[in-house]
């Protein structure tokens, strides 16, 4: 499995490319995560343009499977939270193939 970024990397990249400390772009990246959680935790969404967007989302109570033994269990309702992925982003990561999009037309 290939391995991304680390923050420490992550961290360096930055300061490089922006000529900053590293320290300040640390600080940064944590702001950034604590104002994400808040503003997701307070309005329910928090956008990061160009790439995507965290949401709170209400799960409904359902039925589900013990895999081992088949028999049926309650799942309580719940808050969760996702992420989803801005389209110029997904676009530049993972292009629709042409093949893909005719078919897709199709239907």
């Amino acid at each position: 499995m290939a391995t991304g970024l680390t923050k420490t990397a992550l961290t360096r990249l930055l300061a490089e490319k922006l000529e900053l400390t590293n320290k300040q772009v640390a600080a940064f990246l944590d702001l950034l995560a604590e104002t994400a959680v808040k503003e997701t935790k307070k309005n329910g969404v928090f956008v990061i343009p160009g790439i995507g967007r965290l949401v709170k989302a209400e799960r409904k109570a359902r039925v589900g499977r013990n895999p081992q033994t088949g028999e049926a269990i309650k799942i309580k309702a719940k808050t969760v939270v996702k992420f989803r992925v801005a389209k110029a982003a997904k676009d530049v990561i993972a292009p629709v193939k042409a093949a893909s999009a005719k078919a897709a037309a199709k239907k």
